[in-house]
């Protein structure tokens, strides 16, 4: 169950209510439906009205983003909302590919296109495109929570990883093991790479030893990529062999992968907070350390939503999920520009329609289709795929629903807006 936002008359946000109260209102005529992800519902007569203090958390991380918004007291925090945001993975492979397409038209014998000066500047606290969007998606969403709920306070997480050469590249031997996270955040990083389990016997459910790799008396260093997860008789069985003659060479493979997840949060963590900062709100911020200790302390599972709900030390002794249900967000785009699909090798296998919408409708609206006959009657709802017939296919939940569904049977409830959306129950 998720809890619905409530805009007054001039679409001022207002305290949310239980569903069953927003049903009331939309079957007796004094509201109407404002938006259906998330739902919110907007009054027809009401102007302003007392409001309590919100506080909206936010657990950032390289591919998903935990929100969460709670009333809080002293006493406890009243959950009113959970989402989870998915950010984009592939911008950087769609940008080396839009590259090669550009250089690979200046080789052709074609209409010949300069390349572009080299002296341009960037600007203070330029980012990558890869790491702006995961920056943009989370602003983008802080806004839209703000048009739907009076928010008062904004705690983030702000998590740092043990990446010192990146700081410090002629770091080396003991030094790493004299570093700012030598500890707590490490060990955090660490329980999350391998999933709470001892990577050699796959055991979950016994304490978990931190080990090395390359042991150190072969060597081995206390940096974060020769750390795994154990447990204590793998741990005494190992001895001082490398994971590799222990029999396990995937696991010496997986602790050599780059902190690419790590850099992503180290690079955005600061232009995040100064953003977050910047809306006047005030900001708390804490650790990871932080995190789990309230997560603990409450007896919650680790999900990125309950993450954002323990972040700082804002959080009270006790909090009442009240039923709430999990918003997944996932950030999709709306569309591309090219209108030629290619093959592997680069040829032609397809072209796309010149305009993307089509009576009236475009891909990734949200619609509600009631058909009189055929194979599909009845009434559906989903997000349409338009044809540049007139005939559109309906899907829900990434599963088809309908297929050649004339346009004059649909009605679009909500408008495409990059993001993809799905409600679900919180797994406790």
């Amino acid at each position: 169950m998720q809890l619905v936002f409530v805009l007054d008359r001039k679409k001022q946000p207002l305290m949310p209510c239980h569903p069953a109260r927003a049903r009331q209102l939309l079957r007796a005529g004094r509201a109407v439906v404002h938006r259906l992800r998330p739902f919110t519902i907007r009054l027809k007569e009401r102007v302003g009205g007392s409001v309590q203090p919100i506080r909206l958390k936010l657990d950032p991380g390289s591919k998903t983003t935990g929100i969460a918004i709670v009333r809080e007291s002293e006493e406890q925090a009243v959950v009113l909302h959970l989402a989870e945001l998915h950010h984009k993975t592939d911008i950087k492979k769609k940008l080396d590919q839009r590259r090669a397409y550009r250089r690979n038209r200046r080789t052709r014998k074609l209409r010949y296109r300069a390349p572009r000066f080299l002296n341009r500047t960037r600007p203070e606290g330029w980012l990558p495109p890869s790491l702006r969007a995961r920056v943009d998606n989370i602003l983008s969403w802080l806004r839209r929570y703000r048009r739907l709920a009076p928010v008062t306070a904004l705690s983030l997480e702000l998590a740092r990883f043990d990446t010192q050469a990146l700081q410090n590249p002629e770091i080396s031997g003991v030094q790493y093991q004299q570093g700012e996270l030598a500890g707590y955040e490490v060990r955090e990083y660490i329980l999350a790479k391998f999933g709470h389990a001892c990577v050699y016997c796959g055991a979950t459910d016994v304490p978990l030893e931190v080990e090395h790799v390359v042991p150190k008396s072969r060597g081995g260093s206390d940096r974060v990529s020769n750390l795994a997860l154990s447990c204590h008789v793998c741990n005494q069985r190992k001895g001082d062999r490398t994971a590799a003659e222990f029999g396990h060479p995937e696991v010496q493979a997986q602790a050599r992968q780059p902190l690419r997840d790590a850099a992503a949060i180290n690079s955005t963590r600061w232009a995040l907070w100064r953003a977050l900062a910047a809306t006047g709100l005030p900001v708390e911020v804490g650790t990871g350390g932080r995190t789990k200790y309230n997560r603990t302390r409450l007896n919650l599972p680790k999900t990125h939503a309950l993450d954002a709900l323990c972040v700082g030390l804002s959080t009270p002794e006790r909090v009442r999920l009240n039923g709430a249900g999990l918003l997944t967000i996932r950030a999709q785009g709306r569309g591309q520009y090219r209108r030629t699909l290619v093959s592997a090798s680069g040829f032609p296998r397809g072209y796309l329609m010149r305009h993307k919408m089509v009576r009236g409708f475009r891909t990734g609206d949200v619609v509600q289709a009631t058909i009189p006959k055929g194979k599909y009657a009845g009434r559906h709802s989903g997000t349409v795929l338009v044809r540049a017939g007139g005939y559109f296919d309906l899907k829900r939940a990434g599963r088809l629903v309908a297929q050649g569904i004339a346009a004059r049977y649909c009605r679009r409830a909500q408008r495409s807006d990059g993001y993809g959306y799905m409600l679900s129950p919180i797994p406790l």
